[in-house]
């Protein structure tokens, strides 16, 4: 059923939820801190155990299917924290439906389902948003500010590692995890965020080699890769990623070097600014002790900023920040890199579409 997609402007914002696992506290959280704007007004999970307590925790009545939340309730956008194989078959069916979608990263899992989202809800004319709420933190907005503003000058280099640890236990949870059907590896899956820095903040990538392994997981995706990198820039630079580390998460981290400035972002999730150099003085120096934070979470806090302004954008007030163009992005990086390990080569970008 075809439905209106002008903005909100006489009531809250309606959000249903589908997917009520892992990363679901954090949309429910999220909507919460709207209250005044927004409210859930749905959840929706196969698994009756995962169901109950999303119920529970929001409040909002449940069902067991996509389409029976589509049909028997009335969201104005459909968040999907389902496994990321799943998502364009979702997002089109929502779409289609006449309502926007939220998805989170990856936006799919294969280049296919990814121009088939879009096409999708362009033919609806409905918004597409991609979860990508790493932007929003705070020590990675004062590095994209001081990129944007020259400060570096020339950047020569970018290292990003992903030194985290997903036991066996991890994968041995949900039958999902770790397949190339359904959520990927290391890098589709744990470093998407990471992966999507590799653009925002630095640019289109000319070219991209990579290794991959499963070293110790018992998945049939990889638990550990390597991504060398060369920008249109002509800058260079690798992604390293394992979810290996000995005995806990070490370090979710990205370090620029350029002709005029140093800084090294590190923590756990890009949450401290750990170096910050540069030749010529900026006001934003004097930010930098108060945008580190503390956080035991990969997530990160950046789910309630991310929502601000899917609040905004539906309700008039703003343009959408990441759209799903530029969720295209980061999966069109990630599919060529496990393009390159899986033939041995080095592959160009953009990929053909």
């Amino acid at each position: 059923m075809q439905r209106s997609t002008g903005p909100v402007t006489d009531r809250k914002v309606r959000f249903a939820l589908v997917g009520c696992g892992r990363i679901s506290a954090n949309h429910i959280a999220a909507l919460q801190t709207h209250a005044s704007r927004a409210e859930l007004v749905a959840v929706c999970d196969t698994n009756p155990a995962a169901l109950a307590k999303a119920e529970a925790e929001s409040g909002s009545p449940g069902f067991a299917s996509l389409p029976e939340l589509l049909e028997l309730s009335a969201p104005d956008i459909v968040a999907l924290a389902t496994p990321s194989g799943l998502h364009a078959e979702q997002a089109i069916m929502v779409a289609e439906s006449g309502r926007h979608v939220l998805t989170e990263k990856p936006m799919a899992t294969r280049w296919d389902d990814a121009l088939r989202m879009l096409a999708a809800v362009d033919d609806a004319g409905v918004h597409l948003f991609v979860v990508l709420q790493n932007r929003r933190n705070a020590t990675l907005q004062l590095l994209k500010r001081a990129i944007d503003r020259g400060r570096f000058g020339r950047i020569f280099m970018v290292t990003i590692n992903v030194f985290w640890n997903r036991p066996a236990s991890y994968y041995e949870s949900s039958s999902w995890r770790g397949t190339w059907a359904l959520d990927g590896g290391a890098l589709m899956n744990q470093a998407s965020h990471y992966v999507d820095l590799v653009n925002w903040l630095i640019g289109p990538v000319e070219s991209v080699y990579a290794y991959t392994g499963t070293l110790a997981r018992d998945i049939e995706a990889e638990d550990t890769g390597v991504v060398a990198l060369r920008w249109k820039s002509g800058a260079l630079g690798s992604l390293n990623v394992t979810m290996l580390t000995y005995p806990k998460n070490m370090e979710g981290t990205i370090t620029v070097i350029g002709e005029k400035g140093t800084v090294r972002i590190g923590g756990v999730a890009v949450n401290e600014i750990q170096h910050w150099e540069f030749a010529e003085p900026d006001a934003d120096d004097e930010k930098v002790e108060q945008a580190s934070y503390a956080t035991t979470s990969v997530y990160g806090f950046g789910h309630s900023v991310y929502y601000d302004n899917v609040i905004d954008v539906l309700t008039g007030l703003a343009e959408s920040e990441t759209d799903g163009r530029e969720g295209l992005k980061s999966l069109e990086v990630l599919i060529a890199a496990y393009r390159s390990a899986r033939e041995g080569v080095r592959v160009s970008l953009p990929l053909e579409r």
